[in-house]
């Protein structure tokens, strides 16, 4: 005989049995993003076993694809970095490589450069957010990530005037411009979380936490469209940074040599694999950041664009790889200076629909499931 249980996420339980319905709060500690709240599952339990898992999203949902489309390109960035709060910057980038791209706009090498710099230093951001969980669950407070999180964030605001929103990219380049000075104590805390991130690593590989745990096989992965550090933890050796020539035009990958050669990590597909896929990700993000500030150029940061931003009329799309997997915009235009219908491609939304298959099992086990199939609400809801 199976119970039906109403799991809440990052908000106060509601009690037990209610309605013929018990209720339980999941605990993924006080630094992890799911405390954004409002997601909910249902499962069919028996005795301690999850038989079914579905979950409830969309009480976020603020219909920021219909926003975008009453604004125009320029516009659109300031809102396009407010769904993935934990690496903001990543929207940006999205936005502007769709609409660079069709209208011929070539940025120049230091505003690439600098592009890439932001992006991995909001990898690092996102995957040490994620990875607070193991903090939490081995009760280790040394290996907690909140204070190189806000350290991170404070490299950001003295950069853009914003520890959150960086509004750091404008069309055709970027809108700041960092010192010598800026870029070396960015690079020391990077360096820093570098060295928490191994100390995680050993701590995943002393305990074997996850092992075993909510296991995705490669055919599993692609089924769910999943991307990013969950796909590569499953045996699928794709990366958008070094793929297809580096990945989206605007960005410096391409340059960079082999600093994103795969890790030695595991790709069992299990939930261990996935947690040591996102501490080995910081360490590496860590040495691009090292490398994009010895080794970025001089020059403009922005090349000059026409009054009025119009798309040709049709259909495009573009994806980067941001630090949950890949994330995608698709632009219909009508030739104005706005997008006729203009659509997101969210990895949080990927990665949550897998829970329904790796969910399966000691009920126990699903703080370690959710922590290694990461999300953020907004960019789940949008």
């Amino acid at each position: 005989m199976t119970d039906s249980l109403l799991l809440a996420l990052g908000s106060i339980a509601m009690g037990d049995n209610k309605d013929g319905v018990s209720y339980y709060h999941i605990d993924m500690g006080p630094d992890h993003p799911s405390n954004g709240g409002l997601v909910w599952l249902t499962a069919q339990v028996d005795g301690e076993k999850i038989q079914a898992l579905d979950v409830l999203p969309g009480a976020l949902h603020r219909g920021a694809e219909m926003l975008f489309e009453v604004r125009d390109y320029r516009q659109i960035l300031s809102l396009a970095n407010r769904h993935d709060w934990q690496a903001p910057v990543f929207g940006e980038l999205l936005v502007a490589s769709v609409v660079e791209r069709e209208l011929g706009i070539e940025i120049p090498p230091r505003a690439a450069w600098l592009r890439t710099f932001l992006a991995e230093h909001q990898r690092v951001q996102s995957h040490l957010a994620q990875l607070s969980f193991v903090s939490n669950r081995l009760g280790r407070d040394d290996l907690a990530t909140g204070v190189v999180r806000e350290e991170l964030r404070r490299r950001t605001l003295d950069l853009t005037g914003n520890r959150l929103h960086p509004m750091a990219t404008r069309l055709g380049g970027v809108a700041v411009d960092p010192d010598a000075g800026w870029l070396d104590a960015t690079v020391a805390t990077h360096r820093e979380a570098a060295s928490l991130a191994g100390r995680i690593a050993e701590a995943l590989d002393a305990s074997g936490l996850g092992r075993d745990i909510a296991v995705l096989n490669a055919e599993d992965a692609a089924g769910y469209g999943l991307s990013g550090v969950v796909a590569r933890a499953s045996g699928l050796d794709e990366d958008l940074r070094r793929d297809a020539g580096g990945g989206v035009p605007g960005l410096a990958y391409a340059e960079l040599g082999d600093a994103l050669a795969p890790p030695t990590t595991p790709t069992t597909g299990d939930a261990h694999a996935r947690l040591c896929w996102l501490a080995a990700e910081v360490g590496q993000s860590a040495d691009v950041v090292a490398r994009c500030a010895s080794g970025m150029p001089s020059g403009e940061l922005a090349v000059r664009l026409p009054k009025v931003a119009k798309l040709p009329e049709g259909d495009s799309y573009a994806e980067i790889e941001a630090p949950l997997g890949r994330a995608g915009v698709f632009v219909v235009s009508r030739a104005d200076k706005t997008p006729w219908r203009m659509r997101l491609r969210t990895p949080s939304l990927a990665n949550v629909s897998a829970w329904a298959t790796a969910g399966i099992g000691a009920i126990e086990d699903l703080p370690v499931m959710i922590a290694s199939l990461g999300y953020v609400t907004g960019d789940l809801d949008k």
